[in-house]
């Protein structure tokens, strides 16, 4: 393959599953082969036992600055389609997903970012909704998402004007979750990896369903509590003062 030719490069390593947005000739933006990608690759990585945490990030100083433009003169309503269908794969990925964000995170780069759990960047990175550049309606999907994210005031902010925010607004906003200094972004994820991966997934992926909004689960996970061996592990391992070695997995929901 190419080294130049725009992918998803995937790793997994401790438990941690790293997607790298790779298109470095247009600041990582996302071609229709990358967006149709997305989907099949995470059911793939949700698949995986071993993948307790999934982090996505962009290659060298940018996390992904949208979707390809070539690509909405080709058919902007089928682009628009496969970005909705990537992000809401993301957004329904089982387990603990967080963007690493340096450099433009910008429109389909947004979008992603947005549709994970958490957002860590760096100083100096710039986030952007930008479909009034371009005359595009907004996914509604992708508008509810991001107003529960950053409010209504903030959200049409972004989405009336296009311009771009710094790392100090978006934190302030909640469009972010931490900043880390300059050279203090891969070293912080990676900590923070290796802490997701060492809880409970049992905890973790209820969590993020309840959070979801979802109302329809609450038998399930307090049967799939009684069946697990989790809690039983977490107060042992806390009365012993050890870590402890949880060993509940959870397969994709539909």
């Amino acid at each position: 393959m190419d080294r130049t030719e725009p992918r998803l490069i995937t790793s997994v390593e401790r438990g941690v599953a790293t997607v790298v947005i790779t298109n470095p000739a247009k600041r990582n933006a996302m071609t229709t082969a990358m967006w149709r990608s997305v989907p099949e690759l995470l059911e793939r990585l949700a698949a995986d036992p071993q993948v307790r945490v999934l982090v996505l990030t962009g290659a060298g100083d940018t996390f992904c600055a949208g979707a390809d433009i070539s690509t909405l003169r080709e058919s902007a309503g089928t682009a628009q389609g496969l970005a909705v269908e990537a992000e809401e794969a993301l957004a329904a990925f089982p387990r603990p997903t967080l963007a690493a964000v340096r450099g433009y995170c910008v429109g389909g780069g947004g979008q992603l970012a947005a549709a994970c759990d958490l957002r860590f960047a760096e100083v100096g990175a710039s986030f952007g909704v930008t479909p009034a550049k371009l005359g595009i309606v907004y996914p509604a999907s992708s508008t509810r998402r991001l107003v529960a994210l950053v409010g209504p005031g903030t959200a049409k902010h972004l989405l009336f004007s296009g311009e771009l925010i710094d790392t100090e607004r978006a934190l302030r906003t909640g469009l972010v979750d931490e900043v880390l200094p300059p050279g203090g972004l891969d070293k912080r994820v990676e900590e923070y990896g290796r802490v997701l991966a060492s809880r409970s997934q049992l905890t973790q992926t209820s969590a993020k369903e309840f959070a979801a909004g979802r109302t329809d689960r609450d038998a399930h996970w307090a049967a799939e509590a009684r069946g697990s061996t989790d809690t039983a592990e977490g107060v042992a391992a806390f009365l012993e003062r050890r870590a402890p070695r949880f060993t509940y997995t959870t397969a994709p929901t539909r």
